[in-house]
C-alpha cells in the first residue's frame, strides 16, 4: 500500500492550518510497517503534522521496495535510514543528502544465542558457527573480528530463516533485537540476546535523512517535521498508541496488536529510543562527537577506509537537541 496515510486520518482535529494550506511531504521507511515506525504513524494518526501544517504521507520499504535511491532523486522528501554506515556511503559517493536526526540511541542489531548456552558477549566468540548476513559480513562482522576476538572460520551465512539456529544448540546469528528473538520465541526458543551498542557499536540508527538542498532552502519545512516527529514519538511511546497500531496494522496486515507490543516491549526492556542523549536533549538527539567516533570504529576495523568521508558533509545538528517534546514526556507520565 503506498499511500498509506493521508490528513484524512486526522479530520476532525483541531489543527493549525487549513487543508488547503498544508505542505506535503513523503517520507519513506526503510521496511514494512512495525512497531519501530510508530512515532512517525503515530505523528500522522494524531493530527501532529497537521498542526504543524504538513500533509505527511509514509512510503514503505520493504523486501520490492528500496526507499534510498527515492530521496537523492526527489521522490522522497525525508527517508529513514538504518545506521551511519549507510550515510557515511552516501558522501563518500558525492550523493548530497544528510542526517538530520537520530530516533535511536542505539542501533538494534544484536547477536542472538540460545539461552544459558554461552556465559557473557565474550563467550560467544568459541561458538563453532555464527550466522551473519551478507551485508553484515561487510559491516559490524569486520569490527567483531578486529575488535572482539571473533574470527572468519566460524563465518557462515545467515539468510534470514530461523531454522538452522532452532536445530542447533550451539549456533549464534545475528538478530534485530526487537524482531528475531520473537520470532523465536514463537518457535519456542528461547535465547539470550547480546545488543551490539552495548559491546562499543556506537552508531545511531533510525536516523533520518534528507536532500542538502532541503535543508539549505527550506529550514522551516526541515525543521516543523523533525518537531511533529519528535512530537509522534513521545506520543507514541508514552501515551496511547491505538491510532498508530491501527495505521501500522492496515499498511502491513501482517501485523497484530499483540506482535506489536512485544516488539515495543524489546525496545524498552533494550533502552534503544529514549536513552542516552535523548533523556536532556530530547529524541533525535545527535553529537558530533559520537559521529565522528563511530567513523572512526569504523576506519579501524577496515569498514571505510581513512580520509574517503568528510564528516561536515555526513550530518548536521541544527534541528535537534532543543530538549523538544520533553513536556509532553513529563506530562503523559505523569498522568
Amino acid at each position: 500500500m503506498k499511500h498509506l496515510l493521508t490528513a484524512a486520518l486526522a479530520a476532525g482535529l483541531a489543527t493549525a492550518a487549513t487543508a488547503q494550506d498544508l505542505d506535503k511531504v513523503t517520507m519513506g521507511t526503510n521496511w514494512l510497517a512495525q512497531g519501530g515506525h510508530g512515532g512517525f504513524y503515530q505523528a500522522v494518526a494524531d493530527g501532529t503534522y497537521e498542526k504543524y501544517g504538513l500533509d505527511v504521507e509514509i512510503m514503505m520499504g520493504g523486501p520490492q521496495m528500496n526507499n534510498r535511491p527515492m530521496l537523492a532523486a526527489g521522490r522522497l522528501d525525508f527517508l529513514m535510514a538504518g545506521n551511519l554506515l549507510l550515510s557515511f556511503d552516501n558522501v563518500r559517493n558525492d550523493i548530497p543528502t544528510t542526517v538530520v536526526a537520530a530516533f535511536f540511541q542505539k542501533d538494534p542489531q544484536a547477536l542472538m544465542a540460545h539461552a544459558g548456552q554461552y556465559e557473557d558477549f565474550a563467550a560467544l566468540t568459541e561458538a563453532p558457527t555464527v550466522l551473519i548476513s551478507k551485508d553484515g559480513q561487510f559491516s559490524f562482522w569486520q569490527w567483531l573480528t578486529d575488535a572482539k576476538g571473533f574470527r572468519d572460520d566460524q563465518l557462515r551465512p545467515y539468510g534470514f530463516n530461523l531454522a538452522q539456529f532452532l536445530g542447533d544448540e550451539e549456533m549464534v546469528q545475528q538478530a534485530y533485537a526487537t524482531a528475531e528473538p520473537i520470532y523465536a520465541a514463537a518457535e519456542g526458543a528461547e535465547v539470550d540476546v547480546f545488543l551490539l551498542a552495548d559491546q562499543g557499536w556506537n552508531t545511531y540508527s533510525t536516523t533520518i535523512e534528507t536532500r542538502a538542498e532541503l535543508v539549505e532552502t527550506d529550514p522551516d519545512l526541515v525543521q516543523r517535521f523533525l518537531n511533529a516527529s519528535i512530537e509522534g514519538w513521545y506520543n507514541f511511546l508514552y501515551g496511547d498508541r491505538t491510532a498508530a497500531y491501527e495505521a501500522i496494522m492496515a499498511a502491513n496486515p501482517d501485523m497484530t496488536v499483540e506482535k506489536l507490543e512485544k516488539e515495543m516491549a524489546q525496545f524498552e526492556k533494550l533502552d534503544i529510543i529514549d536513552s542516552g542523549n535523548a533523556l536532556e536533549k530530547g529524541i533525535g538527539a545527535m553529537s558530533e562527537e559520537r559521529i565522528e567516533a563511530f567513523h572512526d570504529l569504523a576506519v579501524s576495523a577496515g569498514i571505510i577506509e581513512a580520509g574517503e568521508v568528510d564528516l561536515s558533509k555526513v550530518a548536521t545538528t541544527q534541528f535537534v537537541n532543543k530538549g523538544h517534546g520533553l513536556d509532553i514526556k513529563q506530562q503523559l507520565m505523569s498522568n
